[in-house]
Protein backbone atom coordinates (compact mmCIF):
# COMPACT_ATOMS: atom_id res chain seq x y z
CA UNK A 1 0.00 0.00 0.00
CA UNK A 2 3.00 2.02 0.87
CA UNK A 3 3.97 1.77 -2.72
CA UNK A 4 0.80 2.78 -4.18
CA UNK A 5 0.70 5.64 -2.16
CA UNK A 6 3.77 7.01 -3.49
CA UNK A 7 3.03 6.22 -6.84
CA UNK A 8 -0.10 8.16 -7.11
CA UNK A 9 1.80 10.48 -4.70
CA UNK A 10 4.08 11.29 -7.48
CA UNK A 11 1.83 11.01 -10.39
CA UNK A 12 -0.30 13.94 -8.34
CA UNK A 13 2.88 16.21 -7.59
CA UNK A 14 3.55 16.37 -11.01
CA UNK A 15 7.20 14.43 -11.02
CA UNK A 16 8.39 14.20 -6.96
CA UNK A 17 11.37 11.44 -7.04
CA UNK A 18 13.29 12.11 -10.26
CA UNK A 19 15.42 9.33 -9.16
CA UNK A 20 15.21 6.30 -7.75
CA UNK A 21 16.16 6.96 -4.02
CA UNK A 22 18.94 4.59 -2.92
CA UNK A 23 17.21 3.42 0.64
CA UNK A 24 15.04 0.61 1.96
CA UNK A 25 11.85 2.92 2.46
CA UNK A 26 10.76 3.17 -0.94
CA UNK A 27 10.16 0.49 -3.93
CA UNK A 28 10.54 0.94 -7.56
CA UNK A 29 9.86 -1.74 -9.06
CA UNK A 30 8.06 -2.09 -12.55
CA UNK A 31 10.70 0.25 -14.64
CA UNK A 32 8.55 0.66 -17.48
CA UNK A 33 6.21 2.12 -15.70
CA UNK A 34 8.25 4.44 -13.57
CA UNK A 35 9.82 5.38 -17.18
CA UNK A 36 6.20 7.53 -18.03
CA UNK A 37 6.87 9.70 -14.51
CA UNK A 38 10.99 10.50 -14.78
CA UNK A 39 11.24 10.34 -18.72
CA UNK A 40 8.14 12.60 -18.67
CA UNK A 41 9.03 15.51 -21.71
CA UNK A 42 7.43 18.10 -19.20
CA UNK A 43 10.29 17.25 -16.72
CA UNK A 44 12.26 18.99 -19.44
CA UNK A 45 11.31 22.40 -18.65
CA UNK A 46 12.65 22.67 -14.91
CA UNK A 47 14.94 19.78 -14.95
CA UNK A 48 17.34 21.18 -17.54
CA UNK A 49 19.02 18.03 -17.90
CA UNK A 50 21.50 19.54 -21.03
CA UNK A 51 21.86 23.00 -18.79
CA UNK A 52 23.34 20.82 -16.15
CA UNK A 53 25.22 18.65 -17.92
CA UNK A 54 27.23 21.39 -19.54
CA UNK A 55 27.70 23.23 -16.01
CA UNK A 56 29.51 20.52 -14.95
CA UNK A 57 31.80 21.29 -17.51
CA UNK A 58 33.50 17.53 -17.59
CA UNK A 59 35.74 16.44 -20.10
CA UNK A 60 34.38 14.30 -23.10
CA UNK A 61 36.36 11.10 -21.58
CA UNK A 62 35.17 11.49 -18.35
CA UNK A 63 34.13 8.60 -15.83
CA UNK A 64 30.59 9.43 -14.11
CA UNK A 65 27.94 7.67 -11.82
CA UNK A 66 24.85 8.71 -11.84
CA UNK A 67 23.42 7.35 -8.33
CA UNK A 68 20.26 6.38 -8.18
CA UNK A 69 19.84 6.71 -11.66
CA UNK A 70 16.03 5.40 -12.19
CA UNK A 71 15.37 5.04 -15.71
CA UNK A 72 18.51 6.92 -16.95
CA UNK A 73 16.88 10.33 -17.20
CA UNK A 74 20.25 11.89 -16.43
CA UNK A 75 22.18 8.15 -17.22
CA UNK A 76 21.65 8.39 -21.10
CA UNK A 77 22.00 12.46 -21.38
CA UNK A 78 25.24 12.24 -19.89
CA UNK A 79 26.78 8.64 -21.99
CA UNK A 80 25.33 10.71 -25.30
CA UNK A 81 27.14 13.86 -24.85
CA UNK A 82 30.25 12.19 -23.43
CA UNK A 83 30.87 9.66 -25.89
CA UNK A 84 34.37 9.32 -25.15
CA UNK A 85 33.60 8.65 -21.41
CA UNK A 86 32.00 6.24 -19.10
CA UNK A 87 28.41 6.40 -17.36
CA UNK A 88 28.09 3.88 -14.26
CA UNK A 89 24.14 4.03 -13.83
CA UNK A 90 24.11 3.31 -10.22
CA UNK A 91 20.78 2.08 -8.90
CA UNK A 92 19.37 -0.34 -5.96
CA UNK A 93 16.16 -1.32 -7.29
CA UNK A 94 16.92 -4.56 -9.39
CA UNK A 95 14.17 -3.61 -11.99
CA UNK A 96 15.47 -0.64 -12.62
CA UNK A 97 19.21 -1.54 -13.30
CA UNK A 98 17.26 -4.44 -15.43
CA UNK A 99 15.94 -1.92 -17.00
CA UNK A 100 18.80 0.39 -17.68
CA UNK A 101 20.52 -2.38 -18.91
CA UNK A 102 17.65 -2.67 -21.93
CA UNK A 103 17.83 0.96 -22.58
CA UNK A 104 21.64 0.95 -23.16
CA UNK A 105 21.42 -1.74 -25.82
CA UNK A 106 18.09 -0.15 -27.09
CA UNK A 107 19.65 3.42 -27.50
CA UNK A 108 23.12 1.83 -28.55
CA UNK A 109 24.14 3.38 -25.41
CA UNK A 110 28.01 1.29 -25.31
CA UNK A 111 29.49 3.44 -22.68
CA UNK A 112 26.08 3.16 -20.29
CA UNK A 113 26.88 0.63 -17.97
CA UNK A 114 24.27 -0.79 -15.12
CA UNK A 115 25.46 -0.78 -11.53
CA UNK A 116 23.83 -2.89 -9.15
CA UNK A 117 24.14 -0.38 -6.00
CA UNK A 118 23.32 -2.00 -2.47
CA UNK A 119 21.76 1.00 0.28
CA UNK A 120 24.87 1.39 2.06
CA UNK A 121 27.41 0.79 -1.39
CA UNK A 122 27.22 2.60 -4.44
CA UNK A 123 29.68 -0.63 -5.34
CA UNK A 124 31.30 1.14 -9.04
CA UNK A 125 33.77 -1.05 -9.97
CA UNK A 126 36.19 1.96 -10.87
CA UNK A 127 36.77 5.39 -9.64
CA UNK A 128 34.95 8.43 -10.75
CA UNK A 129 35.61 11.66 -11.81
CA UNK A 130 32.16 12.82 -10.94
CA UNK A 131 29.33 11.48 -8.71
CA UNK A 132 25.56 13.09 -9.67
CA UNK A 133 23.03 12.68 -7.30
CA UNK A 134 19.29 14.03 -8.36
CA UNK A 135 17.12 14.20 -6.46
CA UNK A 136 18.23 11.39 -4.36
CA UNK A 137 20.13 13.03 -1.29
CA UNK A 138 17.40 13.17 0.73
CA UNK A 139 16.52 9.95 0.66
CA UNK A 140 19.39 8.70 2.39
CA UNK A 141 20.25 7.14 5.80
CA UNK A 142 22.94 7.62 7.64
CA UNK A 143 24.47 10.31 5.00
CA UNK A 144 27.84 11.36 6.52
CA UNK A 145 28.66 7.82 7.01
CA UNK A 146 27.58 7.26 3.30
CA UNK A 147 29.43 9.88 1.93
CA UNK A 148 32.24 8.90 3.98
CA UNK A 149 32.82 5.93 2.25
CA UNK A 150 31.91 7.37 -1.15
CA UNK A 151 35.21 9.19 -1.28
CA UNK A 152 37.03 6.29 -1.65
CA UNK A 153 35.28 6.16 -5.26
CA UNK A 154 36.09 9.55 -6.43
CA UNK A 155 39.80 10.16 -8.35
CA UNK A 156 41.86 12.80 -7.60
CA UNK A 157 40.06 16.09 -8.13
CA UNK A 158 36.86 14.15 -8.55
CA UNK A 159 33.20 16.36 -7.43
CA UNK A 160 30.28 15.76 -6.33
CA UNK A 161 27.08 16.92 -7.48
CA UNK A 162 23.57 17.27 -5.57
CA UNK A 163 20.95 18.39 -6.98
CA UNK A 164 17.41 18.03 -4.98
CA UNK A 165 14.07 20.29 -4.38
CA UNK A 166 14.02 23.43 -2.65
CA UNK A 167 11.51 23.89 0.57
CA UNK A 168 9.41 26.33 -1.48
CA UNK A 169 9.14 24.01 -4.99
CA UNK A 170 5.54 23.18 -6.16
CA UNK A 171 7.11 19.50 -6.77
CA UNK A 172 8.79 17.36 -4.61
CA UNK A 173 8.44 15.45 -1.49
CA UNK A 174 6.29 16.32 1.18
CA UNK A 175 8.47 19.65 2.72
CA UNK A 176 9.28 17.73 6.47
CA UNK A 177 11.26 15.57 3.92
CA UNK A 178 13.21 18.15 1.87
CA UNK A 179 16.35 19.27 3.53
CA UNK A 180 17.73 23.09 2.95
CA UNK A 181 20.93 23.44 1.25
CA UNK A 182 22.71 24.95 4.25
CA UNK A 183 22.04 21.56 5.79
CA UNK A 184 23.57 19.41 2.73
CA UNK A 185 26.89 21.67 2.90
CA UNK A 186 27.36 21.47 7.11
CA UNK A 187 26.58 17.44 6.29
CA UNK A 188 29.13 16.96 3.49
CA UNK A 189 31.42 18.81 5.52
CA UNK A 190 30.98 16.57 8.53
CA UNK A 191 31.59 13.71 5.70
CA UNK A 192 34.89 15.41 4.61
CA UNK A 193 33.92 17.44 2.26
CA UNK A 194 34.26 21.42 1.61
CA UNK A 195 32.76 23.58 -1.44
CA UNK A 196 33.06 24.04 -4.53
CA UNK A 197 30.38 26.63 -5.68
CA UNK A 198 26.90 26.13 -6.50
CA UNK A 199 24.58 27.17 -9.09
CA UNK A 200 21.08 29.20 -9.36
CA UNK A 201 19.51 28.77 -13.16
CA UNK A 202 17.39 25.51 -11.93
CA UNK A 203 13.96 27.05 -10.63
CA UNK A 204 12.57 24.27 -8.09
CA UNK A 205 15.81 22.97 -7.28
CA UNK A 206 19.26 23.63 -5.58
CA UNK A 207 22.46 22.64 -7.62
CA UNK A 208 25.88 22.14 -5.12
CA UNK A 209 29.19 21.15 -6.00
CA UNK A 210 31.51 19.35 -3.58
CA UNK A 211 35.12 17.85 -3.36
CA UNK A 212 36.68 15.80 -0.84
CA UNK A 213 38.89 17.51 1.74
Amino acid sequence: MRRVALFAFLLGAGLAGAQTPPTHQHSFDHAERWAQVFDDPARDAWQKPHEVIRALALPADARVADLGAGTGYFSARLARMLPGGTVYAADVEPDMVRYLGERAKREKLENLVPVASVFDDARLPEKVDLVLLVDVYHHIDRRSDYFRRLRDALRPGGRIAIIDFRLDAPEGPPRSSRIPPDQVTAEMKAAGYVAEGAHEFLPRQYFLLFRAA
